[in-house]
């Protein structure tokens, strides 16, 4: 799917953390709106989306001069106290346009120069592992969360068609933590997947987040029932998986790959 690019100038690019990402000082979004346009994303609800006449996933904003704004922000935020950083919360650092335009990189420039206390690091994107260098300048300080919320193809193209492929972000999850980057697999939302799965990411991780729409849409539930999820779990008769137990099933397969201490659930799993 083609975006609809916008380039704007932002007066402002961090962002004050709040609600679920409250354990953070501040958000960063290189981007507004994300070309993945995956279903099941909250930000489809949020004014940031609805106000537009054009459908989520469909158009992208590029934030012109971010690196320029991050620099003066970060100084002055760090002149009042310890700066943790989440980036991204409502879109992805690293979707397609991200190839062209580098504003994700040019950040990322900033903070190894500059560093803040700690940078969090979320997307489902294999084009992460093109910024190791800069992830390796701020060493413990960063923490790099790829998303894979299953080990089924079938089931990331009917969820999340224009996501990357599941096989590009287990080979770079490999490759973060060959490079000595801190690194976790994040399952969020939890998503249909095979006996296979907790054993694939043992090999390759030491860090997993789980997380389902009931704990991790900010709202119990209720965005992704507004966004008629549902309704693609009974197309594939997987209803049992549109389930808070099913997030019990899929901790109990991590189990027995992971020791309980190298498993996080929801919110406690994104905390710096």
């Amino acid at each position: 799917m083609r975006s609809h690019l916008l380039y704007k100038n932002p007066k402002t690019i961090l962002n004050k953390g709040s609600g679920y990402l409250s354990g953070y000082s501040h958000s960063l979004n290189p981007y507004t709106g994300c070309a993945f346009g995956c279903s099941f994303c909250y930000v489809r609800k949020m004014p940031v989306s609805t106000f537009r006449k054009e459908e989520w996933g469909s158009w992208v904003d590029i934030k012109q001069g971010a690196a320029e704004l991050l620099e003066k922000e970060l100084t002055r935020a760090k002149a009042k106290g310890n700066v943790t950083i989440f980036m991204s919360s409502s879109t992805d650092p690293y979707q397609p346009v991200e190839y062209k335009e580098e504003i994700t990189r040019s950040l990322l420039e900033v903070m190894a120069e500059n560093q803040p206390d700690f940078l969090f690091v979320q997307t489902r994107s294999p084009l992460v592992r093109r910024d190791i260098d800069l992830f390796l300048q701020l060493k413990d300080k960063v923490r790099v969360s790829l998303t894979v919320e299953t080990d089924r193809e079938d089931i990331r193209q009917h969820f999340t068609p224009h996501a990357p492929p599941i096989r590009g972000r287990l080979k770079t999850l490999q490759l973060l933590k060959e490079a000595g980057i801190p690194t976790q697999a994040t399952i969020a939302p939890l998503l249909p997947s095979s006996h296979e799965f907790s054993n694939t990411l043992s090999d390759i991780v030491n860090r997993v987040c789980l997380d389902d729409y009931f704990m991790g849409d900010g709202s119990g539930g209720r965005r992704t029932k507004n966004l008629g999820i549902s309704s693609l779990y009974e197309e594939l008769g997987l209803e049992e998986w549109y389930s808070p137990s099913a997030c019990q099933l899929m901790y109990d397969r991590l189990k027995k790959s992971f020791s309980k201490d190298q498993i996080h659930v929801s919110q406690e799993g994104f905390l710096p």
